[in-house]
């Protein structure tokens, strides 16, 4: 099996790359996130790789880095999920904003991506929420599962659904939430977190 492919980039597409090896070329199928931050061709490249085989294919889906790939991994755990929805959802979504989406329980934020309907949304961020309350990714903290996440009660939760009645998405609130509250302890009060909350937003 591929695990990773070092070489030098010869084409890129709005999907795939061909990466070359020692004068044999690799198609790599991709998201627009990786796609986007390779070098310009001829140049070199590293890419990590997951490899599917099939009776009838062998196909290699590259990643730039270690955990776009393994939330690729992750979203193919969820009925439904496919090696291309779940580009897509890359696409859309880094892997800390993908954090930030599951453990607010953002279905519209994920829905963003091409193929991903309501339904198969709500199953994404229902089924991949506890793995979401555990990783920590970009500025995302964790401030304990009961606390942290939707449909749970406490001053997080509060706060957080404050800063939706303000206009903000539900994703961005959690985050700023989460740093707000990662910041000022477990004690913090409502008032507290939620003025944190849009100092973090810059308001």
């Amino acid at each position: 099996m591929i695990a990773s492919l070092t070489g030098t980039l010869a084409a890129a597409d709005v999907d795939q790359a061909v990466v070359d090896v020692g004068g044999v070329g690799y198609l790599v199928f991709a998201s627009r996130r990786t796609l986007e931050g390779l070098p310009s061709i001829g140049e070199a490249v590293r890419l990590h790789v997951e490899t599917h085989v099939r009776e009838d294919h062998i196909h290699l889906y590259g990643f730039l880095d270690e955990g776009e790939r393994r939330w690729f991994r992750t979203l193919m755990t969820v009925q439904g999920v496919g090696a291309r929805v779940a580009l897509a959802i890359l696409s859309v979504l880094a892997p800390d904003e993908l954090v930030r989406a599951i453990a607010a329980q953002d279905k519209a934020a994920v829905s963003r991506a091409d193929g991903v309907g309501p339904k198969l949304a709500v199953r994404i961020v229902t089924e991949l929420k506890d793995k979401a309350g555990e990783i920590a990714l970009g500025q995302v903290a964790r401030i304990g599962p009961a606390a942290a996440l939707p449909g749970s009660t406490g001053p997080t939760a509060d706060a957080v659904s404050a800063l939706v009645n303000l206009g903000y998405g539900r994703t961005e609130a959690f985050g700023a939430i989460a740093e707000a509250a990662r910041a000022g302890g477990a004690s913090a009060s409502v008032e507290a977190l939620v003025k944190a909350g849009l100092k973090e937003l810059g308001a």
